[in-house]
């Protein structure tokens, strides 16, 4: 099982660091262990901590009024995200929910701020994290109204090994049709008929249990 310490060490922005400041980056941050179904953060919470996932999956998402609930993307392990929370004075304007239990590092907001303030290779690597979710976002909505769904179920698994990201991701994930559905906003059976189809297309191998993509950037485009 993979500790904080070391999950922190395999990061872009923390190999940049220096000794001293790597140390002060894991001191100002903690483990939590959120069960299957819980809320890592949630919508109009104050925003005090930037988080990553060491192991797990969690889903970026809102629920509206009408009860109807918009799904973002999903974050696997290795990913980082809050950053751009954690650069406005506001309250948080999404839920993020574990699909299954998910260990998460929380970085308290004032190491995330004196990082930002003292690290280069921080500031870096946080305008490039905000760039890259910005053009996902982008590709994801133009996928919600403009693409079908089995273009929508490829985009979402897609995000998942997205190189910045999501940076580790190895060709397979462990992941089911279900969680599948909760990322892509379809129904489990609904995902099943679409994985069929990137399979037979030559995109990914779905198995019990997990999906094994072997053309990413056919993933990425297909539908569009």
């Amino acid at each position: 099982m993979i500790s904080l310490e070391q999950m922190l060490r395999r990061t872009s922005w923390a190999q940049a660091l220096s000794p001293e400041d790597f140390a002060r980056a894991h001191e100002g941050s903690i483990e939590r262990l959120v069960p299957g179904g819980g809320f890592v953060c949630r919508k109009g919470e104050p925003v005090d901590h930037w988080y990553g996932v060491i192991e797990g999956l969690a889903k970026m998402s809102s629920d509206w009024a009408t009860g109807k609930t918009a799904s973002y993307t999903g974050i696997a392990s290795g990913g980082w995200f809050g950053e751009g929370s954690m650069l406005k004075a506001e309250a948080r304007r999404y839920d993020v929910i574990a699909l299954r239990d998910t260990r998460v590092a929380c970085m308290k907001g004032d190491t995330f701020h004196w990082l930002l303030d003292h690290s280069i290779p921080f500031n870096r690597f946080i305008i490039n994290q905000i760039n890259e979710r910005l053009g996902l976002f982008i590709g994801l909505l133009e996928s919600e109204r403009l693409a079908d769904v089995d273009a929508r179920v490829a985009r979402a698994i897609g995000a998942l090994f997205h190189p910045v990201l999501q940076p580790g991701m190895e060709s397979r994930i462990a992941i089911s049709q279900e969680e599948i559905g909760y990322l892509a906003g379809v129904s489990r059976q609904r995902v099943n008929r679409s994985l069929r189809t990137l399979q037979e297309a030559g995109f990914l191998t779905a198995e019990y249990g997990g999906v094994t993509v072997l053309d990413l950037e056919g993933l990425r485009r297909f539908g569009g």
